[in-house]
């Protein structure tokens, strides 16, 4: 089978249990629920389903909220999250009722699942959730409201600088890459470090190619600073993201003088974020809906071995144990499990060494019941090799000899294997050097193996090989190979 290299590293997402916990715990959603028990059919609500101005102080005050207008303002958006995620019903004031006219609030569906759903119907809640806060956080912010309005009720939103498809592109393209470099630690985002609020901003703003940045780039590096300190501001109650928000003392108006900080060096100054175990279930969401190849280790847990050692191919060592384990805990027993995966290492397609090199490492996980099924292919063309070094590895006794034509082909089968996973260059020269090293004579006979990748391996070798000498070797070997072949 042909493995495909996924676009992002795998993230290893924590139970719908536990995610499902976080997302109860997040501060907006749980102050969404709160309001919502807390409405009554004398719940007053305006045209668009928002709590009139006047329920707003009661609504604060049952949040424990400060009695001010950031109090009310809170209440306002936990009442807005909890009609967008269907906690809450609102029934709006008719049409023709007049402009004062006043509609009533009542339990949405949803309510009765926060305590009554299953872990995923809660996790469903708060992902409508976040796609509502997502809009908030993309939306301008009104100086004068009333200057946009026209006489017919309309707002005139070609008058703002505001584009929505843009601004939704820009935030998702910051969520992607501070989803990446979440991931991106081999280990599945486990235990991220937080994310310098400069850094996220340079990395979508910043060209690829750019050596020094430019004093124009610079300033739009600042400017989206600016945007996404608002914008993560708004995600953080959701339960996204864990954020510190930038120094207010570098927060001044044109004209004034920002207080000097007292370590120049003091990055956090300026802002950090970092994705919650909750934030990498919601955007790896997301990005599915969105056709985004966004992998999680459990992905093959209930596949077959073939799925499982093609899925892994391209992933990081820790993932792809973390992957094997799952899918090793869903069998009944071991010696089956092993000869599935032998089965499916077979083959003589391009991504068949990288099969054989990752179905050896799954069975050092299955351990020493993995025995009976791998001395029965000891005399196998394919797997006779790996089958000889896995029981030596295991220290057990009774392991025949390699004929020579094995040895060489398992030689040319693990290099090509690391080529094929784009391995560490250094460790892979040290590969090609060691096994070429190990037998006099080495390319001298390793033209002649049977082996779909011979002639490409060896190509490498003399590319990679430190020794003039030997590299030449491996060119006259390789183009030997080439020949043969093609005869």
């Amino acid at each position: 089978m042909s493995a495909e290299r996924p676009t992002l590293p795998p993230v290893r997402l924590r139970t719908e249990a536990e995610l499902a916990r976080d997302a109860l715990a997040a501060p907006l959603l749980a102050r969404a629920v709160r309001l919502a028990r807390w409405a009554d059919p004398g719940t007053r609500v305006g045209a668009g389903g928002e709590l009139v101005d006047a329920q707003l102080p009661a609504a604060a005050e049952h949040l424990g909220l400060t009695a001010d207008e950031d109090g009310a303002a809170e209440a306002s958006e936990a009442w807005r999250l909890a009609v967008d995620a269907g906690l809450v019903d609102v029934e709006e004031p008719d049409e023709d009722a007049g402009p004062d006219a006043e509609g009533t609030a009542s339990a949405g569906a949803n309510l009765a699942l926060i305590t009554g759903g299953s872990p995923q119907d809660v996790l469903s809640i708060w992902l409508d959730g976040l796609e509502a806060v997502h809009a908030d956080a993309t939306a301008p912010v009104f100086d004068d409201l009333a200057e946009l309005v026209g006489e017919d009720g309309s707002i005139d939103f070609e008058s703002l600088d505001w584009d929505p498809e843009e601004e939704a592109e820009f935030l998702d393209g910051v969520l992607g890459n501070l989803y990446l470099l979440t991931v991106g630690d081999g280990h599945g985002g486990t235990d991220p470090a937080p994310v310098p609020l400069p850094a996220l901003a340079a990395s979508v703003i910043v060209p690829d190619d750019m050596g020094e940045p430019t004093d124009d780039i610079l300033e739009q590096v600042s400017e989206a600073m600016m945007r996404l300190d608002d914008q993560f501001r708004v995600l953080e109650p959701i339960g996204i993201v864990e954020y510190r928000p930038v120094d207010e003392a570098l927060l001044v108006e044109e004209g004034e003088q920002a207080t000097p900080p007292a370590d120049d060096e003091d990055v956090t100054r300026y802002g950090m974020v970092k994705l919650t175990p909750l934030g990498l279930y919601g955007l790896r969401s997301r990005m599915l809906e969105a056709g985004v190849d966004a992998p999680a280790i459990g992905d093959f847990a209930d596949k077959g071995a073939d799925a499982l050692l093609g899925g892994i191919a391209y992933y990081p060592e820790a993932a792809a144990g973390g992957e094997v384990e799952l899918w090793l805990a869903r069998r009944g027993g071991a010696e089956g499990a092993a000869a599935e995966l032998l089965a499916a290492a077979r083959g003589t397609d391009p991504e068949a060494p990288l099969r054989r090199l990752h179905c050896q490492q799954a069975l050092a996980l299955v351990g020493a019941e993995a025995e009976p099924a791998v001395r029965a292919v000891l005399d196998d063309p394919e797997l006779g090799g790996l089958a000889r070094v896995w029981l030596a590895e295991l220290g057990a006794a009774g392991v025949p000899a390699p004929p020579e034509s094995m040895i060489f082909w398992l030689a040319i089968d693990t290099i090509a294997a690391q080529l094929e996973a784009d391995g560490d260059l250094d460790e892979l020269q040290g590969l090609v050097e060691g096994l070429a090293g190990q037998h006099s004579g080495f390319f001298d006979e390793a033209w002649r193996v049977e082996h779909p990748a011979t002639a490409d391996v060896l190509e490498a070798m003399g590319r990679l090989h430190g020794d003039k000498k030997k590299a030449k070797e491996a060119r006259k070997a390789a183009f030997k190979a080439r020949s043969r072949q093609g005869a």
